[in-house]
């Protein structure tokens, strides 16, 4: 086939999906950059590109674009090196013209992949991935701006993201104005314009990315992400859906009461259900329960419901906890100002 056989149609694959991967690359910023604007807004973006079919079908297309273009950047640098032979040994001075990120596309490419997983491990393992998995844990898969508190909190964080940004500046600034010239837009007076317009481009785009992990670094530190108003509300309108799963028909109601209530009340009554929850299994759990249960059917499947129940619970006070650890935490003795449903007791 052409587009995988010849050396023209190889290229021409390269710059295509070298020219989509740069179109993702400036989006990104670009969510990036609300992040830091308007952080409630990031996180709907986030619970909007989660796991629904739209986002699935996205993030395997942009999987296979990646895929494709380190298997065709890997077969022109095979098919370069035995077209020269064992001619290279012999240069010892780069020619004129030729940039050093030319020469070292494969390695700067090597670099930008290894950057690429460190942030697939820190946010997309933890968010898209976690949904389709239906795993559950203390922090919402939709809650971005937690995953950028728990990644920039780290001393090491920023400096492989710098480092990654670099490395994509130069392959990002040669890769820009090769793909035209690939695509034959290749004469002297264009081909020094796409230099221009590819370092401006990249050059901006990689900048914004620096200056968003340096500011996402700073707000870590300060723990912005786990004391503004606007997100606790937020994260605390994300609870209902930790919980539908194991509270069955008394979620649709809970779920009403906790976007209802006001942080502080909700934090309070979910830790008074966790732990009333918590005492009723103690209570189910003793020697002479036991021996109840082993005979009664129900009471077992009560109690399996229960400690379902208190394992969901677990993870939403895990998230208070994270939460307000950046303060002083409220006195869970004190009742709470609305009554919160205990799905054990008739409404």
């Amino acid at each position: 086939m052409w587009l995988s056989c010849s050396s023209v149609g190889r290229k021409f694959v390269m710059a295509l999906t070298g020219a989509c991967l740069v179109l993702f690359v400036t989006f990104h910023c670009v969510m990036n950059a609300v992040a830091i604007c308007w952080p409630t807004a990031y996180n709907s973006i986030c619970e909007f590109l989660g796991a629904n079919w739209y986002a699935l079908i996205a993030s395997v297309g942009l999987a296979f674009l990646f895929i494709v273009h380190i298997i065709y950047a890997l077969m022109l640098t095979v098919q370069n090196r035995k077209a020269r032979g064992n001619v290279r040994y012999s240069i010892e001075k780069r020619p004129k013209n030729v940039e050093w990120s030319s020469k070292n596309m494969l390695v700067l490419g090597i670099v930008v992949l290894a950057f690429l997983v460190v942030h697939l491990i820190q946010f997309w393992a933890k968010m898209q991935l976690q949904e389709i998995r239906g795993a559950e844990g203390a922090i919402p898969p939709a809650a971005g701006t937690l995953f950028i508190q728990e990644a920039f909190s780290l001393v090491w964080t920023p400096i492989v993201y710098i480092i990654g940004f670099i490395a994509l500046w130069f392959h990002m600034n040669h890769g820009f104005w090769s793909m035209f010239q690939s695509c034959g837009w290749d004469n002297e007076v264009w081909i020094g314009r796409l230099k221009k317009i590819g370092c401006c481009w990249t050059t901006i785009v990689i900048a914004l990315f620096v200056a968003q992990a340096i500011v996402f670094t700073v707000k870590a530190h300060d723990k912005d992400y786990l004391k503004d108003e606007a997100l606790r509300e937020q994260y605390k309108d994300m609870i209902p859906a930790m919980i539908e799963k194991d509270f069955g028909p008394d979620a649709a109601q809970l779920g009403m009461q906790i976007r209802m209530s006001s942080y502080d009340m909700v934090s309070q009554g979910i830790r008074q259900m966790e732990g009333g929850i918590r005492q009723q299994i103690e209570q189910m759990s003793s020697p002479e329960a036991k021996e109840y249960l082993k005979n009664n059917a129900g009471a077992a499947e009560q109690l399996k419901d229960l400690q379902k129940r208190s394992e969901n619970l677990g993870n939403v006070v895990a998230l208070f906890d994270l939460l307000e650890s950046a303060d002083n935490k409220p006195d869970a003795s004190q009742e709470p100002s609305v009554r919160v449903i205990d799905p054990n007791q008739p409404n």
